[in-house]
């Protein structure tokens, strides 16, 4: 008989039923088990959510959004909870008997199967969310960025001419004129935000401050382009270059570019904007003071002329700005409302222009009683001579509610350029040296954004690290300045070619020069009280008379940085100063006596590409709290010259070091490790390997910066045992490196958002990008023996994902405790953040890597790459994002992919 059935169990078998029936049985009787094992899955799968929930979080409070892969995760995970096989198993308790009916024994069954499927899928999505390493990521620009916008009361009218000519104009070219503070950014920011909600045909709205007071800012101005195109940036490029290269860009997209606050006519091909015509269908807007300007940049048919607001609109927005209880005060109906009278006094003094309904508005918002309001009233409304500008004199209610520091603070930014932004970090730097924070960072943070809220400063509309003033609040902060003891002389950013005669400096108390052409500072001063000198971004100026600083004894802010100057006059009278920034400068030696300068606090000499000696000054400065010599030209060749120590109150440190010793001595646990940086490692001949562990008492370094190690021919990111912040990688010049080797992660490299590598002539791939998972910028220049980015040809995964590391290496590697990741960590994290590939001058390079997903990459620029045949894009993976393909054209017409066509109509930008 067995012999019968024999054949019959083989084929049974062989079908897979048996196994099937085997698996339902077990989960039949092993119900309770399972059951078991399902809670105790649940438990760790909860404590995986929460991890990766709190990741999510954190990514969205800085503004970015969740991965799409965690999001799926996160839905899978909330609807396993939907499950009611909870209630189901509680309820099947009651029924313990194996074989109580035939309903239930089937009940017990389905329950089961249930059961086991529940436990896979738990098991699965906790294994799932261990794997995790990103969490979010920036969301890609949108066609319309969001400005900061104002109330647009009263501004409704002029608002809807301007969507009408938008969409019936004769011309292309629109221009908004008036008085300055009648509202024509505001009216400006209101469209572009209108057209955020709206259906439009624009491909990309561009919102550029223009403020040319006397000269255009036409670098600022394509850096806002290449932001909002996602194009990479150059900074070696010529303007004259990338402005072609934007016009090209923008040419091929309808665009709508908002010019805000224009001053004279320039050409806007020399910019970067090609003008638009009715053909291509895109538009620009102009605002300006002056109405024939907006005829000299081509809005001769199409113009709108700002006006003040009728006294309902100003009245509407003066009450906004109030608080709800002085409003309720204001609106009373006793008939003997005094503080409605005395609001109306101040309300009809703006004259309806909206910035001073803005500012007074804000200033008197918090008014309680009569007395309050009347006094304000009187305040506004006393002119005490013809020759005051009255919109100037209402404004100053609102300085006038300033705390003093609050007031030096405001009056301060004035010494800026009308045009363009202000590094809220730089305004603290000097405040500080002033003396007016006391010490305190946070302090200057908070005065900042009290300013802000005052209306007396505003927030840059593309960076978040910047503040702008209203060329009329400046203006009036000038007024100011000249109605106290002080006294300014400002001419930054006037196009000058010679400095202010010696006469104008006398009685300074600060002077900016900034940002003009001035080519030499043939004399001497004399401004006694003079605290504040700005001289930066001369880039021609390249003297100083030796005895300029000799009468200058209270002098606590000076800025020489981007000039031409190489050597600085001698010093020692400079008791009082605090702040020096020499960066970006010619200089080659520091003064002999500036170790006088007892009172120093903040010395940059970043950047100073000439700089051979500090004639040990540095370490006798002993109040420095910032010290920055990253990337000069004077390095630490010798441990004895490391002699730092004495720097008690340093804070930050930026460093070149020329030798391996001195690195290990700068390594050690001391306050000296804990205050760098930024590194610059250059000229290290006995360097032959370096490992970032070795960097491990280095826990604030957030950039290394590795040049000319002639002889170094590995790297090694190995595994992280402490947070690493380095963000910022580049290797040059390193002809002998070959191996980079990077650990499973957490490493090292885990944070790096930038990889730059120029002149590393050895390396034939850099297959190790693919585990920099917060990689955003990839810059590779002048490589020769680089054939491909990603090797993916070898059957050893792993081992191309080293770099190549010879037996000796590994096997030290493995000796200090690190192993080889696997493939599928790789595989789960390459490439999720990269938005800009960058190649120039990589002649050699035949391949980037394999098609795969680029979820986040913008932009791929490519410059004499003649072998390079092909980019990893394919429509089988994920590249959404993708805005620009630049090249030339003979490259492109030689690419090999597919979807070349749809590719090319979309995407192909040619230099």
């Amino acid at each position: 008989m067995a012999e019968c059935l024999e054949p019959l169990f083989g084929c049974l078998q062989s079908t897979g039923m048996l196994e099937a029936a085997g698996r339902k049985m077990a989960a039949f009787l092993r119900i309770k088990s399972n059951w078991g094992d399902l809670e105790k899955a649940r438990d760790s799968l909860r404590a995986v959510e929460t991890t990766v929930r709190a990741a999510v979080m954190a990514e969205e409070d800085k503004l970015n959004v969740c991965d799409p892969q965690v999001e799926v995760w996160l839905k899978r995970v909330d609807e396993l909870r939907q499950d009611t096989i909870d209630e189901d198993y509680t309820s099947l308790l009651g029924f313990s008997c194996l074989c109580q009916c035939t309903v239930h024994a089937r009940r017990r069954a389905s329950i089961g199967k249930r059961v086991v499927e529940a436990l896979e899928e738990v098991k699965k999505l906790t294994e799932e969310g261990r794997q995790f390493r990103t969490f979010g990521f920036k969301p890609p620009p949108r066609a319309v960025s969001r400005l900061s916008q104002t109330e647009t009361v009263g501004l409704e009218p002029m608002l809807a001419r301007v969507h009408d000519l938008l969409e019936k104009g004769e011309s292309s070219i629109i221009g908004v004129w008036g008085q300055g503070g009648i509202g024509k950014t505001t009216l400006l920011h209101a469209l572009n935000n209108d057209l955020e909600k709206k259906d439009h045909n624009y491909q990309v709205v561009i919102f550029i401050e223009v403020s040319n007071s006397e000269t255009l800012n036409t670098v600022e101005m394509q850096q806002t382009i290449s932001d909002r195109l996602n194009l990479p940036w150059n900074e070696s490029e010529t303007v004259e270059k990338r402005a072609k290269f934007l016009v090209k860009a923008l040419a091929r997209k309808r665009f709508l570019v908002l010019l805000d606050d224009v001053r004279k006519k320039f050409r806007l091909e020399d910019v970067g904007i090609p003008t638009p015509d009715t053909k291509s269908e895109s538009k620009l807007i102009l605002t300006s003071r002056y109405q024939e300007v907006c005829f000299q940049m081509g809005a001769q048919r199409s113009r709108i002329e700002m006006q003040v607001l009728d006294n309902d609109a100003a009245w509407e927005l003066f009450l906004s700005k109030l608080s709800n209880e002085a409003c309720a005060a204001v609106k009373s109906l006793n008939p003997n409302n005094v503080v409605r009278e005395h609001a109306r006094k101040i309300f009809l003094s703006c004259g309806g222009l909206p910035l001073a309904l803005n500012v007074i508005g804000t200033a008197v918002a918090g008014l309680e009683g009569p007395k309050e309001w009347m006094s304000a009233a009187n305040d506004i409304n006393m002119l005490n001579n013809e020759d005051v500008d009255e919109m100037f004199y209402r404004l100053k209610y609102s300085y006038d509610r300033l705390k003093p520091t609050q007031q030096q603070c405001f009056l301060y930014c004035t010494l800026f350029p009308e045009y363009g932004s202000i590094s809220k970090e730089l305004l603290v730097d000097y405040w500080l040296a002033e003396g007016l924070l006391l010490n305190d960072c946070q302090k200057g943070d908070q005065i900042i954004q009290s300013l802000i809220s005052a209306c007396l400063l505003q927030t840059s509309s593309s960076m978040s690290s910047k503040v702008k003033m209203h060329h009329v609040i400046r203006h009036m902060g000038l007024w100011l300045v000249n109605k106290t003891d002080q006294k300014f002389l400002v001419q930054a950013g006037m196009n000058l070619d010679g400095a202010p005669s010696p006469g104008e400096w006398k009685e300074a108390t600060r002077i900016s020069i900034m940002s003009n052409d001035i080519k030499e500072l043939s004399f001497s001063p004399k401004c006694r009280s003079l605290t504040t000198l700005l001289i930066q971004n001369n880039p021609n100026l390249n003297k100083l008379s030796s005895g300029f600083f000799k009468f200058m004894p209270s002098l606590k802010v000076l800025d020489l940085s981007h000039t031409a100057i190489t050597s600085l006059p001698e010093c020692e009278t400079l008791i009082a100063l605090q702040h020096l920034n020499l960066s970006h400068t010619n200089i080659r030696i520091l003064p002999e006596r500036l170790w006088l300068l007892k009172e120093l606090r903040h010395l940059d000499l970043s950047v100073t590409a000439e700089l051979e000696d500090t004639l040990n000054n540095c370490s006798k400065l002993l109040k420095l709290r910032v010290l920055n010599l990253f990337r000069s030209h004077y390095g630490i060749s010798d441990v004895n010259d490391l002699n730092l120590d004495s720097l008690k109150a340093l804070m930050f440190l930026g460093i070149t070091i020329y030798a391996e010793d001195v690195l290990k001595k700068l390594n050690k646990t001391s306050p000296l490790a804990k205050s760098t940086f930024r590194l610059n490692l250059k000229y290290c001949r006995k360097m032959h390997s370096l490992k970032i562990s070795d960097l491990n008492h280095l826990v604030h370094l957030e950039e290394l910066y590795v040049e000319s190690c002639y002889n170094l021919s590995t790297l090694v990111a190995d595994a992280e045992l402490a947070t690493s912040g380095l963000e910022l990688l580049t290797l040059s010049v390193l002809p002998v490196l070959e191996n980079v080797i990077v650990a499973p992660t957490p490493h090292h490299f885990r944070h790096i958002r930038k990889l730059a590598i120029s002149s590393c002539h050895k390396l034939k791939n850099i297959t190790w990008v693919l585990k920099l998972e917060m990689l955003e910028r990839l810059v590779i220049t002048n490589c020769d023996g680089l054939l491909k980015i990603v090797e993916e040809d070898s059957g050893d995964e792993s081992e191309t994902m080293l770099g190549h590391p010879s037996e000796e290496q590994e096997d030290k590697w493995i000796d200090d405790g690190q192993s080889a990741c696997n493939s599928g960590d790789n595989t789960h994290a390459e490439f999720l953040n990269l938005r800009s590939i960058v190649l120039t001058d990589v002649k050699m390079l035949r391949s980037i890597c394999k098609p795969r997903n680029f979820p986040s990459l913008e932009t791929i620029r490519v410059e004499d790459c003649p072998n390079l045949r092909s980019i990893p894009l394919s429509s089988t993976y994920n590249w959404g994002k993708l805005k620009q393909v630049c090249g030339s054209v003979e490259w492109w017409e030689k690419l090999e992919w597919e979807d070349r066509e749809g590719m090319e109509s979309r995407f192909f930008i040619p230099i």
